[in-house]
């Protein structure tokens, strides 16, 4: 499971979170009722105890669901399964989604995808470190028969070729034009230096190089001389 955090991630926050929403929400208070959570409106939305997984203290973030119970009012849940489902049926390849961080897994990272559905982004398409109620775009990687959805950080095609050579080129801008990896090299070195899999930084220098930006080694690139400063805005 994720470690709750005082930490602020761009996320639906406090201030712009609505009913419907998935959001990372702030404990303002504690009594006999529930929890209380700010939420950008001018009184704190309850987290009934009866909606609580774990009774969470005040200055805590939590991970809550904004529904109408009822009779109208406005209350929060952390039974996110109450109102999520596992079958994505609306969603399609390559479609772009907003995704809400929810736990870690033993096969990647556990994510609410458009509020919504489950999705899960497997531990290779991880490109950057995530945390709970953090909130982010993601493109769906595949829906499989059963309708749960693989998520991706990068998009598909020949966009995500661009995003890939854009890290690479702003690797190589930092570390003066050269950069220790190559065809060769781990995907373990690749993955934790730029965050991609070895597949796409493959394919990316690829495109690179037939753009004439770098020059190829098994272990290494280099920018071609004079690349830094017309790449340097890219």
């Amino acid at each position: 499971m994720v470690r709750e955090s005082h930490a602020t991630p761009r996320s639906v926050s406090d201030a712009s979170a609505q009913l419907g929403d998935v959001a990372y929400l702030t404990v303002t208070a504690v009594n006999s009722t529930g929890a209380f959570l700010r939420w950008g409106q001018p009184k704190d939305v309850l987290l009934p105890y009866s909606e609580q997984r774990f009774r969470p203290d005040p200055g805590k973030r939590v991970l809550v669901m904004l529904y109408s119970d009822d009779q109208g009012r406005p209350v929060a849940t952390m039974r996110l399964d109450r109102f999520l489902t596992d079958d994505a049926w609306a969603l399609e390849k390559g479609d772009e989604v907003d995704v809400v961080v929810a736990d870690r897994t033993d096969l990647g990272m556990k994510v609410v995808v458009n509020h919504r559905y489950w999705g899960l982004i497997y531990q290779d398409d991880i490109t950057q470190p995530l945390r709970r109620g953090q909130s982010l775009k993601g493109f769906v990687k595949q829906r499989r028969e059963d309708g749960r959805v693989d998520i991706s950080l990068l998009p598909p095609g020949a966009a995500r070729l661009d995003v890939v050579g854009d890290k690479v080129l702003k690797a190589l801008r930092e570390s003066g034009g050269y950069l220790p990896l190559g065809d060769k090299s781990s995907a373990h070195d690749i993955k934790t230096r730029l965050g991609v899999s070895k597949s796409a930084y493959k394919q990316a220098i690829g495109r690179l190089y037939k753009q004439q930006l770098i020059t190829l080694a098994p272990d290494a690139i280099r920018l071609v001389p004079g690349a830094l400063s017309d790449t340097s805005d890219t």
